[in-house]
């Protein structure tokens, strides 16, 4: 696996694909049938399970655990000590269960020691606050906080919280005062 760093105490299987430039650190145990892709950090005590899909450039801190039916898009940043679920009714006597897939966009950040629950996708660049629990989707460049996480606002692409500045129809303007970047949400009525 050329241009790939893999740590002496990590367990990969020779069964995964591991993208060139990605770094795997201390007792990371990677599992058969598991994609990481490109660029990619995988800190200390990771655990990625069987058939796990992880894009481009993505950065997993300290003490996650990644199980199957969890895909990670390109640029998400999982907090150290961020939980993932995939099972509703977890019991340790069911012999047939299924897995609920969760699905992370491209450039959201979880904070750390927040709880994703299954069924859930995470919207584009959207950020999830230390300690935040997620029981429904997100919305693109949405901040969420609390328990249950709640909707506080919204961010730039770069994670600092935008500021409405107009309104265009049926439209809300926001923009980054520090990277003024420009957001524009549209508002439909359901029927």
């Amino acid at each position: 696996m050329p241009d790939i760093y893999i740590h002496p105490s990590a367990e990969v299987s020779p069964k995964a694909e591991i993208g060139a430039g990605t770094k795997i650190w201390n007792q990371v145990q990677v599992r058969e049938g598991a994609r990481i892709g490109k660029n990619c950090i995988i800190s200390k005590d990771v655990y990625i399970d069987q058939g796990v899909v992880i894009g481009d450039g993505v950065k997993i801190q300290n003490g996650v655990s990644i199980y199957k039916g969890v895909t990670l898009e390109d640029d998400v940043f999982v907090g150290p000590h961020s939980t993932f679920t995939n099972d509703f009714r977890p019991r340790a006597f069911t012999k047939e269960w299924t897995v609920i897939p969760t699905l992370l966009r491209h450039g959201c950040s979880v904070g750390a020691n927040a709880t994703v629950m299954c069924g859930i996708t995470l919207g584009e660049y959207c950020m999830i606050s230390a300690g935040a629990v997620i029981t429904v989707d997100t919305l693109p460049y949405g901040l969420y906080i609390g328990n249950p996480a709640r909707l506080k606002g919204f961010v730039s692409t770069s994670g600092f919280e935008m500021e409405s500045v107009e309104t265009e129809a049926d439209y809300l303007i926001f923009k980054c005062s520090k990277t003024r970047e420009r957001l524009r949400i549209k508002f439909e009525a359901l029927d």
